[in-house]
């Protein structure tokens, strides 16, 4: 990790966040608390530096999920996006404008893992090309993954 400043934010664009200074190391985690606030086989989460965040636009909002970790996320859109703890933010690897090398490292709370989560990517991949030509036909109204000049403070809307 550098000492770039790096950006990201929440779909709607509501949440948007810059960071300066050195990231901690990328990980994963396995436990069901991360499986339920991201949705998903894992949580995938980057530590941040102390007093590096620079909230550019709205805040999180919190939900305590246990006696000391609250679990940020989008009051607007609903994306997650933090794991605060006493002393330590973590932010969603997949918030990041530019996630690249942000890599998981480690794997934390291994034992709990879903017994399949190994093997996802043995599965059969879809190539129908049909499919994917349709995918392009798609209208994205998520916030683009580099800061904007003018945005809207609720993010587009039909």
């Amino acid at each position: 990790m550098t000492d770039q400043v790096r950006t990201g934010g929440c779909q709607c664009g509501a949440v948007r966040f810059r960071i300066k200074g050195k990231l901690g190391r990328p990980s994963i985690c396995h436990c069901r608390m991360c499986q339920k606030q991201f949705g998903n086989f894992f949580g995938a989460l980057v530590t941040v530096p102390k007093d590096g965040v620079e909230w550019t636009h709205e805040e999180p909002s919190y939900f305590q999920s246990s006696v000391n970790i609250d679990r940020g996320f989008c009051p607007r859109c609903g994306t997650p996006l933090t794991y605060r703890q006493p002393g330590a933010l973590e932010i969603a690897i997949g918030a990041f404008d530019d996630r690249s090398d942000l890599a998981p490292q480690i794997q934390v709370n291994y034992a709990v893992r879903l017994p399949w989560v190994e093997k996802i990517f043995e599965a059969p991949i879809h190539d129908d090309p049909d499919y994917y030509r349709r995918q392009e036909q798609i209208i994205s109204f998520q916030h683009p993954d580099h800061e904007t000049a003018n945005w809207p403070q609720q993010g587009l809307k039909l």
